[in-house]
């Protein structure tokens, strides 16, 4: 079992612990299971959007503060959602690998899971804000009127949209990026789904729109998130295009060379992997049961913000470093 388990994880290298003896786990049993009544990975994704989104109905409750036994109760069914709509995030790609069935599509719908969890959670958070705000205008002071009411939770809804974009949107893009590439230099080409927005774009413009509107749609989506993936490491791509150049396929760039820029991605990996899902809701989790959802946003806009700056700083630095030996 335990070698049947490791081939369907993408690597222990870009597992964290809780992945890697929790989380993983756990996704490979349903993943055998789902094997068994022959379910689709791509169904098992769209199944996660739905129960993740749908955790934004039980997270509208206030706590324990504002709704009493309720309202904990509806917070922590929101989180269980939550974390089942993670794992079966996790378990399509695991399926994926097990059963074969990997797809473009698949690819697609997995790299905007997340955006359909937190976009109504999200919105769902900040109309609580609205109904429920007496700890923090204890905080400042804030007189608990209409007019401001409708003030901070348009401050707060600021915050939420840069959270959610820049935080959600932005850092997890980026910390899945960071993913593909150590696995690009640790398993080659075929061992990594690292891909090029000028490929994407190729397959957009070659996809017929009759028959395919859904699918064009979503590769049009996904465009947009690898440029933007490109967009944030200049460095990396200088370096990619000077070994492209040279050698003309990774699998042709010497070990040494390949060994060398694996072992200082592998260093930058633990805290990439604190930008995934796992600490982001730890935080997510802390807001909400102790009835400060915003919070989260700020949490999420200041602090993993300044951190996500701190990771791709350090990795554009050796990209950098190692495209000038080239």
């Amino acid at each position: 079992m335990l070698e049947n388990y490791k081939k369907t994880i993408k690597s222990t290298e870009t597992e964290d612990w809780l992945d890697l003896h929790v989380v993983r786990p756990v996704c490979y049993l349903l993943a055998c299971l789902f094997a068994k009544l022959d379910i689709h990975p791509n169904t098992v994704t769209i199944a996660s959007m739905f129960v993740g989104a749908g955790s934004t109905y039980f997270f509208i409750s206030g706590s324990w503060y504002y709704s009493g036994v309720e309202g904990l109760v509806n917070n922590l069914i929101a989180i269980a959602m939550l974390i089942f709509a993670d794992l079966l995030d996790c378990t399509d790609g695991q399926l994926a690998r097990m059963t074969g069935k990997k797809s473009p599509l698949g690819r697609i719908l997995d790299g905007i899971a997340g955006f359909t969890w937190f976009v109504p959670i999200y919105h769902g958070l900040i109309y609580r804000f609205y109904l429920h705000h007496d700890i923090e205008f204890g905080w400042f002071g804030i007189e608990n009127t209409e007019q401001n009411t409708l003030i901070a939770t348009a401050i707060v809804y600021i915050f939420g949209l840069y959270a959610g974009f820049s935080g959600t949107g932005g850092q997890q893009r980026l910390a899945d990026y960071y993913i593909q590439v150590h696995l690009f230099f640790l398993k080659g080409e075929k061992g990594s789904e690292l891909d090029s927005s000028l490929t994407q774009q190729e397959k957009y413009d070659q996809m017929p729109w009759k028959g395919h509107l859904i699918e064009k749609c979503f590769q049009k989506s996904y465009v947009g998130y690898t440029q933007k993936q490109e967009k944030s490491t200049p460095e990396f791509q200088n370096m990619l295009r000077k070994l492209m150049d040279k050698y003309g396929s990774i699998d042709k760039v010497p070990t040494e060379l390949r060994e060398e820029i694996r072992r200082k991605s592998l260093k930058i990996i633990p805290f990439n992997g604190m930008l995934t899902f796992n600490f982001r809701t730890l935080i997510l989790i802390a807001a909400v049961l102790c009835d400060v959802p915003a919070m989260n946003f700020i949490g999420e806009a200041v602090g993993m913000g300044l951190f996500a700056m701190w990771i791709n700083h350090k990795h554009e630095s050796f990209c950098k470093e190692i495209a000038a030996k080239i």
